[in-house]
Formats: structure tokens, sequence, C-alpha cells
């Protein structure tokens, strides 16, 4: 899921009530993730109706989204398009990963290794086409916009935030910067008390800011530490982590010195093209309509039973945040 750069990166936590009046470009993917992952039974069984289909990722989007909307926050998700052939490799490897998840999870699960399982079961979800197409029939329903990107979502989120029609790219990956987003905003869709893997412990996780102008690095500087590590569309050289990496650049050296030295072959200039010149579209339209409670109570009670009373009340909370005076004396700074 992207290069991991925050050791390198000032990042500072702020409470999302910081983020009232903003709207933020939300990496859709990498959210339904977050919802699929976490919001599991102890044995690490996902929400599901009647029919023995998946709801946890509705629930998340509903609840999680209605909360934000109440706080006077505007999220417009944005989902994966075509994926660059580059990361044809990084996919078939997730794969692989779910696939032993999935062994490792039945396995717990026979044994009775409850907390065993949920880890396992974390790690083997999987977010499916008709998953996707129920998130964005829910958006819909709750008057949400959804913006379908080319190819990266990343990359689509971080051109709005650098055209100025959102104040920030929303997700847990730092590729975003890479693709020259100012302003990533993580842990958004998953603020709250958390339990830590394979421990009883539990921390609090609040929204992290990072801003590239706060930054000492250059986003060229950024790109170059990330290819010596790997992303998702080149190999990193094996023993180079953040802070080697940094060392190499402050030596003048680039990414393809690195490489060269390790004994990689291959042009990293395609790599970075699909970082710096990303697929990227302008057809969009970001509106906040406010839900349609016909829509909503459709999809999500009759079709897939969630509590007819806990929709309503999330619904309701929507439409107050969204036709208060104090949201409306504000949408001169929603972006």
């Amino acid at each position: 899921m992207g290069v991991n750069l925050g050791e390198l990166l000032p990042g500072k936590s702020i409470e999302l009530e910081h983020l009232t009046g903003r709207s933020i470009a939300v990496d859709a993917y990498n959210t339904l993730y977050q919802f699929l992952s976490i919001i599991r039974q102890p044995d690490g069984t996902p929400l599901m109706n009647s029919r023995g289909e998946t709801t946890s990722h509705l629930a998340g989007l509903l609840y999680r989204t209605s909360n934000l909307v109440a706080l006077g926050i505007r999220p417009a998700f944005v989902f994966d398009g075509v994926p660059p052939e580059k990361k044809a490799e990084t996919i078939a490897a997730r794969v692989e990963v779910r696939r032993k998840a999935k062994e490792k999870w039945d396995d717990a699960l026979e044994r009775g290794a409850v907390e065993e399982a949920r880890t396992y079961a974390q790690q083997a979800t999987r977010l499916t086409k008709e998953m996707v197409v129920q998130a964005n029939e829910l958006l819909a329903a709750l008057g949400i916009p959804s913006v379908q990107a080319p190819q990266e979502g990343e990359a689509q989120a971080a051109f709005m935030c650098a055209e100025g029609d959102v104040w920030a790219a929303g997700s847990q990956d730092f590729d975003a910067l890479l693709f020259g987003s100012p302003r990533l905003l993580r842990n958004m869709t998953i603020t709250g008390r958390r339990k830590l893997p394979r421990k009883n412990i539990y921390i609090m996780v609040k929204p992290e800011l990072i801003e590239m102008e706060e930054c000492e690095l250059t986003r060229g500087q950024l790109l170059e530490i990330a290819l010596m590590m790997g992303t998702d569309f080149n190999e990193g050289v094996k023993g180079i982590g953040p802070k080697k990496a940094l060392a190499a650049i402050k030596g003048g050296k680039t990414a393809d010195d690195v490489h060269r030295e390790a004994g990689l072959e291959g042009d990293l200039t395609a790599v970075r093209d699909i970082f710096l010149h990303p697929e990227t579209t302008k057809g969009y339209k970001l509106e906040w309509r406010g839900p349609d409670e016909e829509k909503a109570l459709k999809l999500l009670v009759d079709r897939h039973e969630f509590s007819e009373s806990r929709v309503k009340s999330s619904l309701a909370k929507m439409r107050e945040a969204l036709s208060s005076k104090g949201t409306q004396s504000r949408l001169d700074v929603w972006s």
C-alpha cells in the first residue's frame, strides 16, 4: 500500500473539528479496505446480512461519513480506475498475501484461536467489484460526490487538491504527496480507540496532517527516496530504508545511482513519470446534495437489513448539518 515515508515527514496530530469547513478528496479504495478490515466480529468474520453478503464496507461508509458531515466536513470519494501496467506485479503479490492469510484464518478458526483468527482475517480482506458498485450506490443515496479516476485514485485526489478544488487528499498512504498533493490527511476515517494487533493494548488514533510546505524535502527528493525504497511500481534496493535513502540524497545521489550500485537493472524514468505526470481528469463535479432517505433505506434496510432507526438517525444528522445556518455560512471555505 504505497511506500512508508512517515519518518521523514512533519506530520501533526489534529482533531476532526479542525477540519470543519473543509472538503477532502478521500481515496475510496483505501478507505473501504479499512472498513472491511476493522469492522468485523471478534473472530474476524465481517458484518453480513442474512444472505451471507458482506456489509462492513456499507456500515463504515454510512456511519463514518455521517459523522464527518455532522462536523461540517465534506468528503468526496475518489475511486481507482485501471491500474498502470507497472503495478501488475504488486497487485499479484497482494493477491497471494491475501490467499495465504485466508488459509491461516481458516486454520485459526478450526483451532479456536480467536485473536489470531481476527488478525489473519484482516490481512485476507478483499474488495470486490460488487462492493465498489454498492459503495457508489450508497454515496449517491447520501448525496456525497464520488469521482472516477482514470488510473490511481490517490493521483486523482492529489490533482484535485493541487487544483484547489479540495483542501486535502485523504489517504493512509504517502503516495498522494508523491503525486503532487500539497496536503495529506491520514486517519480521518479510522479515528478513535483502536486495539493493537496481537496485544491487549488500545490506543487513540487521531487525524494526522502533513503539509508539503512544512517539509524540508522537496517532492522530487521524496520521490527519489521512494524509488530507492521501492514503490507499487518498482522494486526497491534491499536494505535501503528512509534513513539510508535520505543519506544518499544528501550525498547527491539519485535513485538510479543507488540502483546501479546494488546491481539492479532497469530505467526508472517511466516510474517517475507515473508520479510526476499521472493520468487524471477534470471531468468531475463536487456537489453535496444531502441524503435521499427513500433510496438509502431501500439499499440499507430493505436490501441489506440494517437497523432502520440507526439509518434514519444518521440521515437526519447529515440533513441537519447540511442545512444549518452555521454550515451554510462557511460555504466559501469548503475547499
